[in-house]
């Protein structure tokens, strides 16, 4: 733990000096990368599965992290998890998905057993061991840190970290309101992306590409671009009537729904489709805004018609106003528009790639026979199986990887209003390759928690 944070953050190579410009060597140089392997992911609290992965007695789950892995297992006693090694010698006991109810787990080396619970309850021929080493303390499965939030279970190597509400700040209240433990799997995609791991999360930290890289979105922007025209001096919609904001907006929500992955559900169009020829005040930014509350006020009816967990969107909206794409530091995503969602994880494999996955959310009803995945279904990044969206970031992705190592490049620049979720994030980084007081990075992330589209904020070093 740190003393004098200004002094110890003085030592974190590639620091971020100024917060509108974060050194190119951050995403690349493999010394940076080992310094996080080192201070920041055993200190962190991160997802390790969704609970519905696991939801019968015995069932579990392998989560890894870089050299680390844990078996994270639904027991008689409730969720527990364990670090995934043998405690003869070492050997991994979980490569995977599966139900330890019945044989527990068996290390296929010396056939050592232990029940879902972690106890230890065989070891082949223990008389030839020396019998302290075979004490119970030090033989059962060693316990993993476990805490449960929004329908999973998110571990921590670090026994002495702050809780994961403590953690997590205001963002956990913001989507209890919208039910996100409810929320279940439609569909589980993952792909390798040839890029740093930070690299890929920004590109869902920020709404100022959509011009350029989702131009199907910003066409269909009934009110036209925030940040103005294009180059050639366009601005979407211009002129267009009330009324036409009203099929304008239908369509952007089809197409939100099939390019990103269910963020708006198949269910919610379904309802929202009805509202084709509803009458609209005559001024384009009114008509808007009757739109969306008449949607969120048509989906929370239908989804209630139809027994399924639903809240009262517009009432929740105005009492626990949201981000389109909400983080939870280090890598974990939550996407709300109306009352699905899509979810983001990212885990580092080397300096220049991560494993990217994206989930389907929905609010279904719990009588509802569905076949959840057990598995991701594994792509190549480039697959054109992925929703449009992020097909087209993916294929940025691996380019900007290439271009930070160009000649003369030595620094992101950021838009200090519309970019600062990414400089927030990032210097709360170097907290930790500091080495500060935890709770000191933990009131940092409720700062950095804080949604899409952030402003460059204080976070308190």
């Amino acid at each position: 733990m740190a003393n004098n944070p200004l002094s110890a953050l003085e030592t974190v190579p590639h620091r971020i000096t100024d917060p509108e410009l974060i050194p190119a060597e951050r995403y690349f140089d493999p010394a940076f990368f080992e310094l996080e392997k080192e201070k920041l992911w055993p200190h962190v609290w991160q997802m390790a599965c969704r609970l519905e992965e696991i939801p019968n007695v015995g069932d579990y789950v392998e989560y890894s992290i870089l050299e680390k892995s844990v078996i994270v297992v639904n027991t008689k006693s409730g969720i527990k998890a364990f670090h995934n090694a043998c405690r003869h010698r070492g050997v991994r006991l979980a490569t995977g998905p599966g139900n330890c109810k019945t044989a527990g787990f068996i290390c296929p080396f010396h056939g050592w057993r232990w029940n879902p619970e972690g106890k230890n309850t065989f070891v082949f021929g223990k008389q030839v061991f020396n019998e302290e080493l075979l004490d119970k303390a030090e033989i059962d499965l060693k316990p993993c840190r476990v805490e449960f939030w929004a329908g999973c279970a998110f571990i921590n190597f670090d026994d002495g970290a702050p809780s994961l509400l403590e953690s997590l700040g205001p963002v956990a209240d913001r989507l209890n309101a919208r039910n996100a433990d409810k929320l279940k799997m439609d569909w589980w995609y993952a792909t390798v992306l040839p890029t740093n791991w930070k690299l890929a999360m920004e590109a869902f930290q920020e709404g100022y590409h959509t011009m350029k890289t989702h131009p199907q979105l910003n066409t269909l922007s009934a009110l036209g671009n925030p940040y103005g025209n294009d180059a050639e001096g366009l601005t979407p919609n211009k002129d267009i009537t009330a009324k036409e904001t009203v099929g304008i907006n239908i369509e952007f929500m089809k197409r939100l729904s099939a390019g990103m992955g269910g963020m708006v559900h198949e269910t919610e169009i379904a309802a929202i489709e009805r509202l084709a020829d509803m009458e609209v005040p005559d001024d384009p930014v009114q008509a808007t805004i009757m739109f969306y509350g008449a949607a969120n006020d048509i989906v929370t009816k239908d989804g209630l018609a139809r027994g399924a967990p639903m809240f009262d969107v517009n009432k929740v909206m105005q009492e626990q106003p949201f981000h389109a794409v909400e983080f939870m530091f280090p890598h974990f995503f939550l996407l709300p528009m109306i009352a699905a969602m899509s979810s983001y994880r990212i885990r580092p494999l080397t300096p220049e790639t991560c494993l990217f996955e994206i989930w389907s959310l929905v609010l279904r009803p719990e009588d509802e026979e569905y076949d959840t995945p057990k598995e991701p279904t594994i792509l190549p990044y480039d697959s054109d199986q992925f929703p449009e969206i992020p097909q087209q970031d993916y294929a940025n992705l691996p380019r900007q990887q290439l271009g930070l190592h160009a000649e003369g490049f030595t620094h992101m620049r950021l838009s200090h209003s519309h970019e600062g979720m990414i400089s927030n994030y990032q210097r709360l980084i170097d907290g930790y390759m500091a080495g500060l007081d935890p709770e000191l990075l933990a009131k940092a992330q409720h700062a950095v928690n804080s949604g899409f589209e952030s402003p460059i904020v204080d976070i308190g070093f």
